[in-house]
């Protein structure tokens, strides 16, 4: 269905706090018994009433005729008294009557009566007033009585020449729909409205005028375009738009046309509107795939994004991009771009940025990738001037991963990125210091060159690191690279210097007496350096710098974590130094600097051991560190070549093998991804001629318009939105009651994203007429009735469809239940109920599979405060079979990598990650087992822990997991 054939519908308001309305409350208003006085009483209020009193009571006569009721002999009554009046609310209500009251006997005559009906509305259709005649028109749209019609023909053309546009434009649509319904009373109505158009000036007359012939007469239509296609640029926006869907359609369907117009579309791409440059530059896009053409479109889009302000826009319009990128023909194109492309993060929304950088990413070539890092770093930069807002970290990480994935894919530009992100080393935000800590540990393992020039960088931020995580990773790096004997020293002053004062414990106790006795500190001799040129330990006095009121502000990094009792970062300091330790032992002959070397190592360790068993820190130290300290100094008093390979060569070997299988798993998915892009064409697939091929088989490029518009009603499965018949009947129908119920009632449940449409059949079963037979329904769960649905009158053993829509807020298992309620005519009883079957609408529908680093998991995991834990209950019994069955079942993504699920060891753990339609996460560990000593046929056991950030989300997922944990077998 088109545009210009679209259904008009009038929508009717019932008051929802009062009854719908029927016979009864009809009396009760007019003061009449019965039915046949109400029939006779009821003119009084048509014939003699005020305007009110008729509005009000012919509301009520279009309400009861909706509802079924046939009211014969008020027809009559509202042609001698109501359809003379002149009041505009009446005339507005009179086109709504007289469009829905029967106007035809039962043999299917029209009735006498309609004929002083058309007398009237002819005279409407020359009423002076311009909202008179228009309305009228706008109602002859919806006749289907060709003998009404006919006598008004003059009128209607007469309305053509009208000095207002909008009795006009009224008059084009109304001979549209007279001449496709019934093309003998206006045979002309094609060349009519070609001369019409031609002399017209109005936009939204031509507009419909030339919608009119694009769909009645395509040659005229394309006769017109020619004679003022110089001239297409200065017209309204609403006829560009037609325009440039008549050029797609033609071009369609007759491709020899593409020279002729594309010229028009080009121009389009300069219009003042948006929507007309949207359109124009989609269709260019699939009129043709010339570099000029692609380019001109890319650029169409990116001055749309950049200029409108709406991001929804932003973003519909990035997804077109992108769409473009995936062509391989078009992707070099859009490589000349990338600069362009990256004006768009000017945007401040977070989600535009990042379907921008990744776009960018996607791109990025030898060639443009120099002009990109300095882009990047520029917005690095100013993310550290702007004034902090939430997004503000979040779009640094961005950042930071795009320069990282820059960096790995061209190693030449690691060396220009590296300093500008070792800044953010010190950053209070932990997650982009963890992010660049990452991309540094990758870059110094990889890149030997630049390995100086980090561990200088890292030296120089390493004193201003704030957090604990990226102190204990900065460390880690720093013991591992530095292989000088000055880089050595360097670390072990840099430690010393973030340690402060030992041993630790005296010098607190005595800073804390100092504390008790201020006046000791005026006598107190200013600080003495901590470390000498050799790098040994000098002694100082703990109260020379410190004051009672800046104790917290004067204590040095490392030593305020231990006192905060984190000493895990003590097991990373120790093993560090350990490194260091035997590598500078491996560098310098002198035994007496070795030993010198080694015991102030093993001094740092030992205070640190000291102060964990001491009650100074808030927390005490762990058996796990306290084994990992005392392993270290073990190893630095024995100095074993066995353990120097451990510490110095197997742990590098360890990231080695970890960067190797990133990149091999990375590569792996861009191998697939480029598959999937390059068109594949078998030997034995059929050679498509297209001057051979039926205009209605041509399936090079589908139509467009018409994807647009399925894709706004929600159908985005295109083969499916082909045949909708075909996709009703792959849904399951739901029975709502039983076969021996006097209503029965079934529904079709159609699940669109963030609403629920049910299609609900109701059969009256019965012998007698059911009066305001109504579909009453309630939802559990975050779900929400949109309309009470109508009440209607059943005839004996008819049938009608009721449609009801449901809005979804939120990822959780919903119930929609409810009744059918009805009177029985004629019967004196109180409304009959049929109470239905519960609807449960799945999770499964709006989630879907997404993917995250391990770190964000982590932090999510650690946020999530509900936590649903499942037991394994299954009759599968390989793990890998259970898993893929999991995940099959919950839409759920493996976090986990491939290679660390491979082989077997009898256990697996596997994190599974998804997101809801509505932006909300849900995280899920797998946990499973093969208990071995049960036999080779016992199933797989353990349990799924599932975190949400909502209770619903955590245990409908739960839900679903338990319903669906066995195999079903076939």
């Amino acid at each position: 269905m088109t545009a210009a054939e679209n259904v008009c519908y009038t929508l009717i308001n019932v008051p929802m706090d009062s009854e719908p309305p029927s016979e009864i409350s009809l009396k009760n208003d007019l003061g009449n018994c019965d039915m046949s006085a109400f029939l006779t009483s009821f003119p009084p209020p048509l014939e003699k009433g005020d305007v009110k009193l008729k509005t009000e009571a012919l509301k009520k006569v279009i309400i009861m005729i909706l509802n079924g009721e046939k009211l014969p002999g008020l027809l009559m009554t509202i042609i001698r008294f109501v359809l003379p009046l002149q009041d505009h609310t009446i005339k507005k209500l009179l086109l709504v009557f007289w469009e829905i009251v029967p106007k035809t006997t039962p043999d299917g005559r029209l009735l006498q009566e309609m004929i002083l009906v058309c007398d009237a509305y002819r005279k409407d259709l020359q009423h002076p007033n311009e909202f008179i005649r228009g309305s009228t028109l706008r109602f002859l749209c919806k006749l289907k009585e060709a003998e009404l019609l006919e006598p008004l023909m003059p009128a209607i053309r007469a309305c053509l020449e009208h000095r207002h546009s909008y009795v006009r434009r009224n008059a084009v649509l109304a001979i549209y729909t007279i001449y496709r319904n019934f093309e003998h009373l206006i045979p002309d109505a094609p060349e009519l409205i070609h001369d019409f158009l031609v002399n017209e000036k109005d936009a939204s007359c031509k507009r419909n005028a030339f919608m009119m012939l694009i769909h009645a007469d395509q040659d005229r239509a394309l006769d017109y375009l020619s004679t003022c296609i110089d001239q297409v640029q200065t017209f309204g926006d609403i006829l560009q738009l037609v325009i440039v869907e008549l050029i797609y359609k033609v071009c369609h369907a007759n491709p020899s046309e593409r020279a002729r117009f594309i010229r028009c579309i080009y121009n389009l791409l300069q219009s003042s509107s948006p929507a007309v440059k949207y359109e124009a530059a989609g269709t260019l896009v699939t009129l043709s795939s010339a570099p000029t053409a692609i380019k001109a479109a890319a650029q169409c889009y990116i001055d749309l994004i950049i200029k409108e302000s709406d991001n929804n826009v932003k973003l519909i319009v990035l997804d077109r991009l992108i769409e473009l990128k995936e062509h391989p023909a078009h992707e070099r194109v859009l490589q000349d771009l990338v600069m362009d492309i990256l004006r768009v993060l000017s945007t401040p929304d977070l989600e535009v940025r990042k379907k921008t950088l990744q776009l960018a990413l996607d791109l990025v070539s030898s060639r443009n990738v120099e002009e990109l890092v300095i882009v990047l770093k520029k917005e690095v930069i100013k993310t550290n001037n702007v004034t902090e807002h939430e997004d503000t970290d979040k779009y640094r990480q961005l950042l930071v991963r795009t320069l990282h994935s820059c960096s790995v894919r061209f190693p030449d530009m690691a060396a220009n990125v590296i300093p500008v992100l070792m800044e953010f080393l010190s950053d209070n935000n932990e997650a982009a210091a963890a992010d660049v800590l990452e991309f540094v540990r990758e870059a110094i393992q990889r890149f030997d060159n630049l390995r100086p020039l980090i561990v200088e960088k890292m030296l120089e931020v390493f004193h201003a690191i704030k957090s604990v995580k990226i102190y204990r990773g900065a460390l880690w790096i720093l013991g591992e690279y530095c292989s000088t004997k000055e880089d050595i020293q360097s670390v072990m002053t840099e430690v010393r210097r973030s340690l402060g004062e030992i041993p630790i414990v005296e010098s607190e106790i005595k800073k804390e007496a100092g504390e008790l006795k201020p006046e000791e500190e005026v006598s107190v001799g200013p600080a003495q350096k901590l470390v000498t040129e050799m790098g040994t330990y000098a002694t100082q006095s703990a109260l020379s710098s410190s004051r009672p009121a800046k104790k917290e502000e004067d204590r040095p990094p490392l030593r305020g974590f231990l006192l905060d009792g984190d000493f895990f970062v003590a097991a990373s300091l120790a093993t560090t130094l350990t490194k260091i330790a035997l590598r500078y032992v491996s560098l310098v002959q002198e035994k007496k600097k070795q030993n010198s070397f080694n015991a102030e190592a093993m001094l740092l360790m030992a205070t640190i051991l000291h102060l964990g068993k001491s009650s100074l820190p808030k927390k005490p130290i762990t058996d796990d560190d306290v084994d990992r300290i005392s392993l270290c100094l073990k190893v630095l008093s024995e100095c074993s070549p066995l353990m120097n390979d451990i510490f110095n060569k197997e742990c590098r070997q360890s990231l080695s093998h970890m960067l190797s299988a990133k990149l091999e798993e990375e590569k792996l998915s861009q191998k697939k991804e480029s598959e999937k892009r390059n068109v594949m064409i078998q030997p034995d697939d059929p050679i498509s001629f297209m001057q051979l091929t039926a205009k209605n088989e041509m399936s090079s490029k589908e139509d467009q318009f018409q994807l647009s518009l399925l894709a706004a009603m929600g159908n985005t499965q295109r083969k499916e939105a082909a045949d909708p018949l075909a996709s009703k009947l792959n849904k399951v129908v739901t029975q709502l009651t039983g076969f021996s119920d006097p209503v029965y009632a079934e529904a079709y449940v159609h699940v669109n994203q963030y609403d629920i449409v049910l299609d609900v059949l109701v059969v009256n079963q019965t012998s007698d007429t059911l009066q305001n037979c109504t579909l009453e329904l309630a939802t559990l769960g975050d779900l929400k009735l949109v309309e009470k649905p109508s009440p209607l009158t059943l005839a004996p053993h008819d049938f009608a469809n009721i449609k009801a829509n449901v809005k979804v807020a939120s990822t959780e298992n919903g119930i929609i239940f409810g009744n059918v309620v009805y009177d029985v005519s004629g019967a004196a009883s109180d409304r009959n109920c049929v109470v239905l079957s519960d609807i449960h609408i799945d999770i499964m529908d709006y989630i879907q599979p997404a993917s995250c680093t391990d770190a964000e998991f982590r932090q999510m995991w650690a946020e999530f405060e509900w936590e649903n834990k499942v037991t394994v209950n299954t009759n599968i019994i390989d793990l890998n079979e259970y898993l893929q069955h999991i995940l099959k079942s919950t839409n759920m993504k493996c976090l986990t990598p491939e290679k660390a699920l491979s082989g077997y060891c009898g256990f697996m753990a596997a994190n599974l990650y998804a997101r809801s339609i509505f932006g909300e996460d849900a995280l899920a560990n797998v946990s499973i087992e093969k208990p071995i000593h049960l036999g080779p046929e016992a199933p797989v056991t353990g349990h799924i822990r599932i975190r949400a950030k909502s209770q619903g989300m955590a245990l409908s997922l739960g839900d679903k997991i338990n319903l669906s944990q066995k195999k079903t077998s076939l």
